[in-house]
């Protein structure tokens, strides 16, 4: 991945900021900047040396001071909303997403990966595989041939999706989960850590277990 030393800012504090800010080093594609989050006990304080600089309303005076990408470091547990209005809102200020890859990360040059997408370290994206914007492909978790993962979903730590899987807008699969070939994930769908998927799972549907059974529905099947 080539080296460019612009200037990147990071929406998010928490604790996955820590691995975006990890794998920004790793990758040498730009320098993070600064990071900033809505909490005002973070102020002040650093993640892996990175300063917490303060809230969202100071993306457009760091722009004016040369900040010209960034990337979300809010991570989702199930609800990718917040994901979704961080990247929104970096648009909507001037500054263009960044997509970063770790180093150990594989992505196969048949594959595509979107705006403001992660990498994280040792996950696999295979070929013809599309990943869409502000999308996090987890930790070891691996994204076969021809899967197709929509805007601002969650592939999480360890998950493995067979071949020709789609992953709908604003969805969750959990840690460890496997999903098999061909199959869909609803928009605002969650898979639960660990299930094995057999079946398609509807929009705004929680699904556990091995196999993967309902669980419930959620109140919106969608993140807006």
């Amino acid at each position: 991945m080539p080296t460019d030393q612009r200037c990147c800012l990071v929406l998010g504090g928490g604790g996955h900021a820590r691995v975006v800010i990890d794998c920004l080093l790793a990758s040498g594609i730009a320098k993070p900047q600064g990071i900033l989050d809505a909490s005002p006990r973070l102020w002040g304080t650093e993640v892996l040396d990175v300063p917490i600089l303060g809230g969202d309303e100071m993306i457009a005076q760091l722009a004016r001071e040369g900040v010209t990408l960034f990337i979300v470091g809010v991570g989702a547990v199930g609800d990718n909303g917040p994901r979704q209005r961080l990247f929104e809102l970096g648009i909507s200020r001037g500054l263009t997403p960044l997509s970063v890859r770790h180093p150990s990360a594989v992505c196969s040059s048949s594959a595509t990966v979107g705006a403001g997408s992660l990498l994280c370290p040792g996950a696999v994206v295979n070929a013809g595989a599309v990943i869409g914007g502000n999308v996090i492909i987890n930790s070891g978790a691996i994204v076969e041939h021809e899967c197709v993962i929509e805007d601002h979903a969650h592939v999480a730590s360890g998950a493995v999706l067979a071949s020709a899987v789609r992953v709908g807008r604003g969805a969750h699969v959990g840690a460890g989960a496997t999903v098999r070939q061909g199959l869909s994930i609803g928009e605002a769908a969650i898979v639960g850590a660990g299930a094995v998927v057999v079946k398609p799972v509807e929009a705004g549907t929680v699904v556990v277990g091995v196999p993967a059974r309902e669980l419930k529905r959620l109140s919106t099947a969608g993140t807006g």
